[in-house]
């Protein structure tokens, strides 16, 4: 509540003859004896305590005073702040300002976390892929986990929107590296993405939950009501509700008319003000002399500019405009030239008008009419239209009909008039059984009343009444209306009653006008510019009116007089707002009325200034009538944008420091309508702003950079505002805020991982430099050259390096030094991980702030890495000299440096080389040195037992090549010329490993050739498949294992030794194959051999004859030759199955097939050109043309070509064997058996 102390002082206002009041409230007593006494202190007690016990009760007595100091001066505001919001004229509420978001708490951060969790355990309903959950679980570990979110939440300017806008920039950068789906665009994708993020950052809310009232806190985003502007700035400023209706009532927010006339005294008083200053001199302290005169310009356009824009706020809303003929005081036309010459206002400027509603009820009193006959009323405003009412019954006329009317007469006549229809035939008009004229005015009635009616004379109903109401409605520009008496010297100059009104024309033009019945313009009119009123006593010798008041004016009096003492208190006020004057009238006989009942008022009761006592009210009535322009503002504003900007960055937005629109509404308001300089404003904005910043709260970079450019303008004469002089004041602390900017600046910069975490806010950190090069600049023209910003920023992110490094191993908690090897790589691993990552995210979020000096960015990266560097040599240096677990560090740096333009090849990265190259060949020697030992050994031990596509060996020596190959590809060596010398030691490697293995594969293969058997039981072993298999492998190994990229230049001396390879190889081939042909040959040959002892002539061919002959007579022999040829053909399949089975490669086993069967063909062809002369004996035919013939379909069915089929030697020898079979025809008959070289189904398979 008010204290009643501040009824002592001014209300407030800033004076040096003001006096601390010396009351001050006591203290209570915390004793619990009686009357509240002291307890004397104890004897033992020091008496030295007794000065500080009095020491704290002077420091609580000045504490309480400067707080009640305090509370008056909050008061004080709140009173000029209720004006701002109640009549604004200079400022409006903001549209275009940008919407700020909910921010986030450390509650709804921790329920997020949980949400995430919940979706990557699998415990939520949300279908995703693979992919989509990596994107979540990277964003949860690498965002919502991180420390930086945390401290972004507690500084209050995280978002949601924040958070979606960093999974949106983290899941974009991976669906672009996604390949292609056709049917599936990569747009759709990403919005998939964002619907599954967006429902599980929801979680299991449901929205219908959400309340349905929102806190004044959730609506400050949005145009604000008067009602709420209240409201919101009762907490800024801590008023509390019922404090705030007493001053409410008290500077009656509610009359516009009083607060129109509350600006007009404020701007009187700022005229004043400017005068005394420019009379007085007491100028305030300039940069220069010159600017003094130039002040007092700013003070009048100031107030000229005021002037206007009260000037064009429309007095009646909707109605005509009014032709502003203005006449100034002297003064004021020192002030305002609005045009050459000024003119009175005439009669027809005043233009009212009114609107009338006539409700007619009922007529009583009506007898002369039967009940049966139809009457109605009619009513009309004298010059306007009539209207009529429904017809009624003469036993009941009640109507309740209501006509609507237009006037421009501020005294109108009514006309009502009763008529009855006529029944005669020949009557033309109904008759008319009564009227009544009224004379209504704003002031009238508005309830229906009864009112006599005039009827003919001859009438019956002499008491003829009708019930009717008339309501006239004030217009917006009519002030106030009434009859006063009146005399003056230049107008109304006989004293009688008049109709006056007091009619408002313009914002600064007022008009009292008497007016006659039935007239629209005033009779006379007396403009009331440069009057003064005030009450006065009775005039002698004046006949009519009881109270008097008048009008006075250099050169004219005007009196005027009523009947009612509380019509001229309301004439007096009225007038007293229209002329703007400084002198507030007082009714000389003012009664002191006191609140007599006593007791605490209801809760709900209005609170006005009845209900206080004396010293209440008087404190009360000193905020209330304190002149604005005997204050302080320049001191009073800093308070309330301090107050108002510490309660929004309190409440549930993440503002950065931008005021709400109402905020920035009120606070414009006040500073135009007060006088508060903008560069003032401003600078106290930055200090404020910069408060919050040091103290680890978000703060908008580009709103410190608009209120900074607008102080630097104004400082170095650009005049932003059209002030165009400077204080010494404004000069020093601009000097003060500019240094403690650039301290700032440099601290953010240096920082610029916590104080602008994942580039939040967005643009902030490329706002933050442009403000550096802004606060840079040593004035508004010139330019900081550009080396000596990029000298600055450079600076500043070495000491980032150092600054994110430290905290970096203080986050992966590296052990000491003394820690084991193995310990040490693996912190190291650990580190160049989170190096990585720290500056991937340098890349990702803060690179485009940068983009204007990117070496910059990469020689911070350098400094960062060379940190790195310290520690990674050390914890290589203690590694065992043949141990590789080194490598993937090698792996995991290289793989980030080379992608990375700006730091491939750079002096991290050659340093990294430099280290690896030693370790990297010696590595390659030592694998070379056991490659070639495990070949010597395992084809020692070797079964040729097959394993995948060859031997145990063979496998064990491509699978190492193969390795070393590929470890060396995956450390993508970053130097070129060092790159091609490993690619091409190695490819030299393994074809000297290969060359081995092709010579012991071969020479195994001879020496299990020779150990075959000859006969037709031979058959091809697993072995020499595996050793067909296994250089078939080595073939295509070669090709991968011994080729250089095709992207290299291959010079003659590698080509030559890489064609050698091939050459050994394929020749190994051909070599295998014809020894396996040859042994094949060699079995036919023996086959042959045996049908040779069946030649012509031969001793032995006719004892074979003869004894198969005679033992045919007894029993049944074989056929000769029968199971040579069974034997043989069995050995071809079996064979040919195994090859076809055992053998991998299909284009060597058609070649082998080729070679045997032409090799065949070429030995039965030879043969029989031995026999050519020679008749070939049954059993050497029949066993040849089986032969022949199962060989032919045999491989037929392997898949030998016709063309090889055909062949000279099988024509030869089939075209022998058919002559020979026609003449064994014709010899022996069917001696054959069915053994023919004809194609024939019949013969067994």
């Amino acid at each position: 509540m008010l204290d009643p102390s501040s009824s002592e002082d001014s209300g407030g206002e800033i004076d040096e003859d003001t006096e601390v009041p010396k009351d001050s409230p006591k203290k209570p007593l915390t004793s619990s004896g009686k009357g509240g006494k002291h307890k004397r202190p104890p004897a033992d007690q020091p008496q030295a305590e007794s000065p500080s016990a009095g020491d704290e009760q002077k420091n609580e007595k000045e504490r309480l005073q400067k707080e009640e100091a305090e509370r008056k001066s909050k008061l004080q505001i709140y009173v000029f702040v209720l004006r701002c919001i109640a009549y604004p004229f200079n400022a409006k509420q903001p549209t275009d300002m940008a919407r700020r978001q909910q921010k986030l708490n450390k509650q709804q951060l921790q329920a997020v976390k949980d949400h995430f969790l919940a979706f990557l355990n699998g415990e939520t309903q949300i279908v995703a892929d693979e992919a989509f959950c990596n994107a979540v679980r990277s964003y949860y570990e690498g965002f919502l986990n991180s420390e930086r979110v945390s401290r972004m939440v507690q500084s209050g300017g995280c978002s949601a929107c924040d958070f979606r806008d960093v999974f949106k920039k983290n899941i974009e950068r991976r669906v672009r590296s996604l390949p292609e789906i056709d049917g599936l665009s990569k747009e759709t994708v990403l919005s998939s993405w964002i619907a599954k993020y967006d429902a599980i950052y929801r979680g299991d809310e449901d929205l219908r939950r959400q309340p349905q009232r929102m806190h004044l806190s959730a609506v400050s985003e949005l145009i604000l009501s008067k009602e709420q502007l209240y409201e919101m700035f009762q907490l800024i400023l801590g008023i509390k509700k019922f404090e705030h209706q007493l001053l409410y009532n008290a500077c009656q927010l509610d009359n516009v008319d009083e607060q129109a006339a509350q600006i007009r005294r404020e701007l009187d008083g700022r005229q004043q003000l400017a005068e005394r200053v420019a009379k007085e001199r007491k100028y305030p302290k300039f940069v220069s002399k010159d600017m003094e005169a130039m002040y007092i310009e700013e003070l009048r356009s100031s107030v000229n500019l005021l002037m206007a824009n009260l000037e064009s706020l429309p007095v009646a809303k909707g109605g005509p405009d009014f032709k502003q003929k203005l006449k100034r005081s002297t003064m004021n036309n020192s002030f305002l030239d609005m045009g050459e010459e000024t003119e009175f206002l005439s009669k027809s400027d005043v233009v009212l008008s009114f609107t009338l509603e006539i409700v007619i009820v009922e007529v009583q009193g009506l007898k002369s009419v039967a009940p049966n006959r139809i009457v109605y009323c009619t009513m009309e405003v004298e010059g306007g239209e009539k209207l009529q009412t429904d017809q009624a019954e003469a036993s009941r006329p009640q109507w309740g009909t209501q006509g609507d009317f237009m006037t421009t007469h501020p005294l109108p006549m009514i006309k009502v008039k009763l008529f009855t229809e006529s029944t005669g035939v020949l009557a033309l008009e109904d008759k008319e059984l009564g009227r009544v004229i009224l004379n209504p005015t704003t002031n009238g009635p508005k309830q229906a009343e009864l009112h006599k009616m005039v009827v003919s004379k001859n009438s019956q109903d002499t008491e003829l009444k009708i019930k009717l109401a008339v309501r006239m409605d004030k217009p917006p520009n009519m002030k106030h209306s009434g009859y006063l008496y009146a005399l003056g010297q230049r107008v109304w100059k006989r004293w009688k009653r008049r109709y006056l009104v007091l009619v408002q024309v313009s914002q600064y033009t007022f008009a009292m006008c008497s007016y006659r019945e039935r007239k629209s313009e005033p009779h006379e009119l007396m403009q009331l510019e440069g009057y003064t009123v005030d009450y006065s006593d009775p005039q002698p010798g004046l006949q009519g009116g009881r109270v008097f008041f008048s009008a006075v004016k250099e050169g004219d009096l005007v009196v005027f007089a009523s009947d009612d003492e509380q019509d001229r208190m309301l004439w007096v006020q009225a007038i007293y707002r229209a002329t703007g004057q400084s002198y507030k009238p007082v009714p000389p006989t003012q009664i002191q009325r006191q609140n007599c009942r006593g007791g605490n008022p209801q809760p709900d009761a209005p609170i006005s200034l009845l209900s206080l006592d004396r010293s209440q009210r008087q404190g009360v009535e000193d905020l209330i009538s304190a002149v604005p322009c005997r204050f302080d503002h320049a001191a009073l504003f800093p308070m309330l944008q301090k107050q108002t900007l510490q309660h929004r960055m309190n409440d549930s937005f993440s503002c950065l420091g931008w005021f709400s629109p109402g905020q920035v509404f009120v606070l414009d308001e006040y500073c135009a309508r007060y006088g508060v300089r903008g560069c003032h404003r401003h600078l106290s904005y930055l200090r404020d702003l910069m408060e919050y910043s040091e103290n680890n709260t978000l703060v908008d970079p580009t709103l410190l950079h608009y209120s900074y450019a607008f102080c630097a303008s104004h400082i170095h004469g650009n005049r932003p505002d059209g002030i165009g002089t400077v204080t010494e004041e404004e000069r020093e602390q601009f000097e003060d805020i500019r240094s403690r900017l650039l301290s700032l600046l440099d601290n953010q910069i240096v920082h610029f991982r916590y104080c602008f975490p994942f580039g939040r806010p967005d643009g902030a950190l490329k706002a933050t430099l442009s403000l550096l090069e802004r606060v840079l600049m040593k004035d508004i023209t010139t330019l900081i050259p550009p080396e000596e910003m990029k000298k600055m920023v450079k600076k500043c992110l070495e000491k980032a390096a150092l600054i994110n490094y430290s905290q970096l191993t203080q986050y992966a908690q590296i052990e000491d030094a003394q820690a084991v090897p193995e310990k040490r790589l693996e912190d190291m691993m650990r580190l160049g991980e989170l190096c990585i990552e720290v500056l991937q995210q340098n890349d990702e979020h803060h690179s485009e702030a940068f983009s204007w000096w990117p070496e910059i960015m990469a020689e911070h990266a350098e400094t960062f890495l060379s940190l790195y560097t310290v520690d990674m040599d050390g914890a290589l240096q203690v590694q065992p000299v043949d141990s590789w677990d080194s490598f993937p560090l090698f792996q995991l740096l290289n793989n980030f440096l080379r992608c990375d333009p700006h730091l491939c090849n750079g002096m991290f990265h050659k340093h990294l080389q430099d280290l690896f190259i030693p370790l990297v060949v010696r590595y390659i020697d030592l694998m070379e040195s056991s490659i070639a030992q495990s070949i010597h050994r395992g084809f020692q031990q070797e079964t040729w037992q097959s394993v995948n596509n060859g031997s145990a060996t063979s496998e064990d020596l491509f699978w190492k090549l193969d390795a070393l190959q590929m470890f060396v590809l995956d450390l993508h060596w970053p130097e070129p010329e060092f790159a091609k010398h490993l690619e091409q030691r190695l490819k030299l490697m393994a074809s000297d490993m290969m060359e081995a293995c092709v010579k012991r594969t071969k020479a195994a293969f001879d020496s299990k050739m020779q150990k075959a058997s000859k006969a037709t039981d031979f058959r091809v072993s697993l072995s020499v498949c595996t050793m067909f298999n296994m250089l078939m492998d080595a073939k295509k190994q070669c090709a991968k294992l011994c080729v250089l990229d095709s992207g290299q230049e291959i010079d003659k001396q590698w080509q030559q030794y890489h064609s050698k390879i091939d050459v050994l190889i394929d020749d190994a081939f051909k070599d295998m194959i014809s020894s396996m042909v040859t042994k094949f040959a060699g079995v036919l040959d023996g086959v042959l051999s045996k049908l040779s002892r069946y030649d012509e002539g031969t001793f032995f061919s006719s004892i074979l004859s003869f004894t198969v002959k005679a033992a045919a007579k007894y029993v049944d022999v074989p056929k000769p030759g029968m199971d040579l040829a069974d034997t043989y053909i069995t050995f071809v399949r079996q064979n040919q199955d195994i090859l076809r089975d055992r053998v991998n490669e299909e284009m060597y086993i058609e070649k082998l097939f080729d070679q045997w069967y032409t090799s065949s063909m070429k030995g039965v062809c030879a043969w029989l050109t031995d026999r050519l002369d020679l008749q070939l004996h049954m059993y050497q035919l029949k066993t040849l043309i089986k032969i022949v013939k199962k060989t032919y379909r045999d491989f037929r069915l392997q898949g030998v070509l016709d063309g090889t089929l055909n062949n000279k030697s099988y024509e030869t020898v089939y075209n022998r064997l058919t002559v020979e079979e026609a003449t064994m025809a014709v010899k022996a008959g069917d001696g054959l058996q069915g053994i023919t070289m004809r194609d024939s189904d019949e013969e067994d398979g």
